[in-house]
């Protein structure tokens, strides 16, 4: 039994439609989905029935995508409601989401919990200088801009800020009820830490990719890897002997079609060290472990 990552399939792109045929069929193993598979509730209904053909488990947490509201889609659902249909639809199929219990797998290391998280953004990676109400206006200086702002909405929520503050209050709850020396995998479309929300080439884009209220979870929830995506910069970091995997797949041009999909599937492998030794221990290599 083996735990495969990817994100960021962007289904929805015409280039991208395809992706699916190319998943090797691993019917032993776990495939997390770390958001952003397509936007549409009824693409995603395909997406999901076509994979769990493929894997034993598939566990999935939203992106951004899934939850825009696109003009004249049916049904016309936004913020929570749409939300909540995005679970509904994965549960049919038999995926866990973040809101199920998060499961205790039995791997070949020892026993894993995997936490599928979905806690959104607030703003909050910015340069201290620029004030929250002028965040938006400071990024589009640069033409940096989110879609976001036009097609993801927070209802019931005030604004994006409120819904992300409940979402993580909920899973800082919900991770502290388990066994503290219990080893975590955390899942979320967006990055966990501020340090790794760097784009070089859209730097003042990070207003749109996580929150400061999640620096140093993979330390408080003795976490032995981090799971995300939505940067398009795939790779991986260490954070306090912590793999930190960033597995996007993303669109057309960022991928190479000749080698296939099951070549980006990133293996997470838990490390079986407590918290304080991965702290103390050497900063590991970079490493990829392909399919095919």
């Amino acid at each position: 039994m083996r735990i495969w990552a990817l994100s960021d399939l962007h289904v929805s792109h015409p280039d991208n439609r395809g992706v699916l045929d190319g998943f090797p069929a691993l019917p032993d193993d776990w495939l997390i989905l770390a958001g952003d598979v397509t936007h549409g509730t009824e693409r995603l209904d395909r997406c999901l029935e076509r994979l769990t053909r493929k894997f034993r488990q598939v566990v999935w947490v939203p992106g951004n995508h899934e939850l825009w509201t696109v003009p004249k889609a049916a049904p016309a659902l936004r913020g929570v409601a749409l939300y909540a249909r995005l679970v509904r639809i994965a549960r049919s199929h038999g995926v866990l989401t973040p809101e199920d219990p998060y499961p205790v797998v039995e791997h070949p290391d020892g026993p894993v919990l995997i936490a599928p998280l979905f806690l959104l953004y607030d703003y909050s990676f910015r340069p201290p200088h620029v004030r929250r109400d002028d965040v938006v206006r400071w990024a589009r200086e640069t033409g940096a801009v989110c879609g976001d702002e036009l097609l993801l909405h927070p209802d019931p929520f005030p604004d994006r800020d409120s819904w992300c503050a409940a979402r993580c209050e909920d899973a800082e709850a919900r991770l502290a009820s388990y066994p503290a020396d219990l080893p975590k995998i955390l899942v979320n479309h967006y990055p966990l830490e501020e340090e790794h929300a760097v784009l070089p080439r859209i730097p003042r884009f990070t207003p749109w990719c996580g929150t400061r209220r999640t620096r140093g979870w993979h330390r408080r929830y003795n976490a032995c890897a981090v799971v995300y995506g939505h940067l398009h910069i795939r790779g991986t970091q260490w954070l306090d002997g912590v793999p930190f995997h960033e597995v996007s797949l993303g669109y057309p041009k960022q991928w190479d079609r000749g080698r296939g999909v099951g070549a980006y599937l990133q293996e997470v492998t838990p490390d079986r060290r407590d918290a304080g030794s991965r702290r103390r221990g050497a900063q590991n290599p970079p490493t990829r472990r392909a399919v095919g």
